[in-house]
Order: structure tokens, then C-alpha cells, then sequence
């Protein structure tokens, strides 16, 4: 499929529209296959998303909510990705808490942590050998050097394909991470990217021609749909291909 560029006047309304399809797709999947599972990213910009899901009326038995990276930090840390989306979204729902599936960050090698949940997604997704898991919405950020969830320029996790999960690398600190093929399995990916110091990388991205492993979120051509929500301090100037 496409992809599927908005730019939006703002952030608030980049988080509205982001809301709208996010819903949107949560409803399809439970109404097609009678649960839905979704992955979130971290950072601050999908945070008032989280908090605008944490008010709707849901059937929290039926969403199961992973992730698509972790800071290798315990999960208190303030750089936790999984202690902000329990704070703005999943400790104010009545969601049940094994429908809760977080990175470990506990095994002193994170290659170990990358494993453990590895096992845990085939187990959850029922996955035979060499398949990977169609989680029903994956959300994403893309960082002002192009990477996205923790796939970093010109690092080894970039090449891992025949992996579910790998270790990431931040300037020498591991990250938990969804390889590419993962990534690009999901039924739906939303990117919500904000921020004037974005321009020069999503350029980049959006060009016919590019260095994927320089501007990892290129890598990101999923089976299902793809949206890029740019607020206007994002698109702007963009010269955006006619798709």
C-alpha cells in the first residue's frame, strides 16, 4: 500500500488525527479478530496520545498493548518507555494486567532480555518458525537523525532480519528493539513526528533516492497501511512526493 503523508497545523491537532486513526484501527481489529494488539513507542511525543486513549470507553479486556523498544533501564526510570505509557495511559484504565506486555530490562545481558521477549511474542502470536508477529497498530517516532523505535544509523541492528527482537545502540547504551522485518509485518503503522530540527532527516526519508542505513526510518515498508502525521513545524518545506 502507499503511504499516507499528513501535515497537520499543529501538534494538537497532529495528536487529534492520530487519535482518530488509532481508534479507528483498534475497533477494526477487535470487530475483525476479537482483540486487538498494538505497540507503543516512547518519547515525548506520543505521551498526550496515550493520555487521550487512557479518556475512551473501551473494551480493555480485549487490547493487548506491547512495545517496539525499551531503554535498558528499570522500569521506574524516568527514560523508561513502558513507566510513561503506564502513567499516561495504562494505570488509568481498567485494562487487565497480563494484557500488559513489556520489554524486560531485568537480565544482565541484553541480548537475554531481547530473547526473552522474542519467545514471549511467538508465544502470544502462535508464530511457527521463521514467522513474524502482525501486531494490528504500531506506533512510531522518528528521531532528527532518522531512526526510529531504537534503530540507530549505520548500526548492527539494521541488519538483523531473521530476528523478532533485537539489542539496539544509543552511543554505547543497549536498547530493546523490534528488528525490521517486525516492523514491517504490522497491519498498521503510524508515525507521529513533531518538531521544526525533524525537517532535514524526514527530507531524507521522503526522498526517491536515499541511504536507508543512514535514515533508518526509511527501512519502515510495512504489508498494511503506513501513515506519516507531520505537524506543520515538521512538514514544513517539505517538498513531498505525489503518492
Amino acid at each position: 500500500m502507499p503511504r499516507k503523508i499528513e501535515v497537520l497545523p499543529d501538534l494538537a491537532a497532529l495528536i487529534q488525527r492520530s487519535l482518530e486513526l488509532t481508534l479507528a484501527q483498534m475497533h477494526n481489529a477487535i470487530q475483525a479478530r476479537g482483540l486487538c494488539t498494538i505497540a507503543l513507542s516512547g518519547g515525548s511525543t506520543p505521551k498526550p496520545l496515550y493520555e487521550a486513549i487512557a479518556a475512551q470507553a473501551l473494551p480493555w479486556e480485549k487490547v493487548h498493548v506491547f512495545w517496539g523498544d525499551e531503554r535498558y533501564v528499570p522500569p521506574d526510570s524516568p527514560d523508561s518507555n513502558q513507566r510513561m505509557a503506564r502513567q499516561a495511559w495504562l494505570d488509568r484504565v481498567e485494562i487487565p494486567a497480563e494484557n500488559i506486555h513489556p520489554m524486560p530490562t531485568d537480565p544482565t545481558d541484553p541480548a537475554d532480555a531481547a530473547h526473552q521477549y522474542e519467545t514471549h511474542l511467538k508465544e502470544f502470536f502462535q508464530l511457527k518458525s521463521g514467522e513474524f508477529p502482525a501486531l494490528d497498530v504500531n506506533l512510531l517516532g522518528m528521531g532528527d537523525d532518522g531512526h526510529t523505535a531504537s534503530l540507530f544509523p549505520h548500526t548492527a541492528a539494521l541488519q538483523v532480519c531473521d530476528r523478532i527482537v533485537t539489542v539496539g545502540n544509543k552511543d554505547g547504551q543497549p536498547r530493546i528493539t523490534f528488528t525490521i522485518p517486525t516492523i514491517n509485518q504490522a497491519r498498521c503503522t503510524i508515525f507521529l513526528v513533531s518538531g521544526a530540527n525533524k525537517q532535514a532527516a524526514l527530507a531524507q526519508v521522503f526522498a526517491s533516492v536515499a541511504d536507508d542505513y543512514t535514515y533508518p526510518a526509511r527501512f519502515v515498508q510495512p504489508q498494511g497501511e503506513l501513515w506519516w502525521l507531520l505537524d506543520r513545524s515538521a512538514g514544513q518545506g517539505l517538498q513531498l512526493p505525489d503518492e
